[in-house]
């Protein structure tokens, strides 16, 4: 059959009875859903395949740096017990389990995901109330962020972010007659992330709790908040972070260190961290020292596997190293924004605002981690999406990729006149 016969009898079938044009599109006013169509099963040719080998291409070089950050670990006493290859093979596991994981949520329809987002939601804030217990949540570092899962430590804040994303999704869709009434619109949604952003404080993990506020508020934006109102709840936001600095003392001296963490008070203290980091981007030049030969990760430089990553990408690959992971990271949420808009332009609002919420979420969470190696944000403990090291957040972003991707699935099967 050629393209031209395909194409005319596409027309026919939606110029024939409307019962047989619903079929092809649905067809959407408000709320009302005038026609329900089956999920159609997921081939793999029907996806944005250039996003895929992006996530693929920051998802192996992360594995190299996580060795190549961690390999001299054991040499430390405190990791003594351990092999040079412990965090790579941990980091492998936590990759195989995502991937099927990942795999298995890009066969869930839009439409279950979005049945699915108020349970996800409250199971969210199940897990974050049950990490304060002292006898299920594990304890690093004065942090209680953990539940041991035996082969990995699943972290609740990672699952609270795609929740919300979910959650605050649905919320516009239900809300979107009333989306210009404040007190209709915002008030709840307000009151669901106060929630969680104080179960986050209790941790306490202040860096997820910024992240989750800024795709809450991100979704409402787009979803049509009123512009006032929503400047009003950021200026909210930014008070309340604002407070929750100025009244934490140590969260004060983490300001002061950033602001001079050469200082003699600091440099050795609360502002080693971003010291070194800084020395290990200064050691980079242009072109890196080259593959495994960073200083700054031979003890030096804390937390160099997880959150400070990039400083060991910035010394062993240079200013070349870093602009392309800027560029990898920029491309991937432009296009994740895109699919979002295309999503939303075929009346698929749901699908749409969790693309886009996709989107803030990568694309935030990598600026914050980026500065803060830099030095250009005060030092805040948020790992690097899909490069550094951490099981439970790989999980989660690779799941919130394959939503992504099932969404930009749909709008491709729905425009060329399938079945969503």
């Amino acid at each position: 059959m050629t393209v031209a016969t395909r194409f005319f009898g596409w027309l026919a079938s939606v110029g024939s009875v409307g019962a047989v044009a619903s079929d092809v599109l649905p067809v959407r006013l408000g709320r009302q859903s005038l026609s329900r169509t089956p999920a159609a099963p997921a081939r793999m040719a029907g996806f944005d395949q250039a996003l895929v080998w992006v996530t693929v291409a920051l998802l192996m070089w992360g594995l190299v740096m996580v060795y190549s950050a961690s390999v001299a670990m054991p040499d430390n006493p405190k990791f003594s017990r351990y092999a040079h290859t412990h965090f790579l093979l941990r980091h492998v596991l936590s990759l195989v389990v995502a991937f099927i994981v990942a795999f298995l949520a890009f066969q869930v329809p839009m439409a279950t995901w979005e049945k699915l987002a108020p349970w996800l939601f409250v199971l969210s804030l199940l897990l974050l109330m049950l990490v304060l217990l002292p006898f299920i949540g594990k304890g690093v570092n004065g942090a209680r962020r953990w539940i041991s899962m035996g082969f990995m430590n699943f972290q609740p804040s990672e699952l609270a972010k795609f929740a919300v994303l979910l959650y605050a999704s649905d919320y516009m869709v239900r809300k979107m007659e009333v989306k210009e009434r404040f007190f209709r619109a915002v008030m709840p949604m307000a009151v669901a992330i106060a929630i969680v952003g104080l179960l986050l404080l209790a941790e306490p993990d202040m860096g997820a709790f910024m992240v989750i506020s800024v795709i809450a508020m991100g979704i409402l934006f787009l979803g049509g908040v009123n512009a006032r109102m929503f400047f009003v709840i950021a200026a909210v936001v930014v008070v309340a972070f604002g407070l929750m600095v100025m009244l934490s003392e140590w969260r004060r001296e983490r300001i002061f260190a950033y602001l001079d963490p050469w200082s003699d008070k600091y440099s050795m203290g609360k502002g080693y961290q971003l010291s070194h980091s800084l020395i290990a981007f200064g050691r980079g030049e242009i072109f890196g020292v080259g593959l495994g030969g960073s200083i700054e990760k031979l003890h030096w430089l804390p937390e160099a596997h997880t959150d400070f990553l990039m400083a060991v990408i910035g010394e062993e690959f240079g200013l070349l190293g870093v602009l392309a992971v800027i560029g990898m990271f920029m491309w991937m949420t432009r296009r994740i924004m895109h699919i979002g808009r295309q999503s939303i332009a075929l009346d698929r609002l749901f699908a749409g605002l969790v693309a886009q919420g996709v989107g803030i979420w990568m694309g935030f969470q990598t600026f914050i981690n980026i500065g803060v190696n830099l030095g250009a944000l005060p030092t805040k403990g948020l790992t690097l999406p899909l490069m550094s090291y951490g099981g439970s957040a790989i999980l989660m972003n690779l799941i919130a990729l394959a939503v992504v991707l099932r969404i930009d699935y749909e709008n491709r099967l729905l425009m060329r006149g399938g079945r969503a």
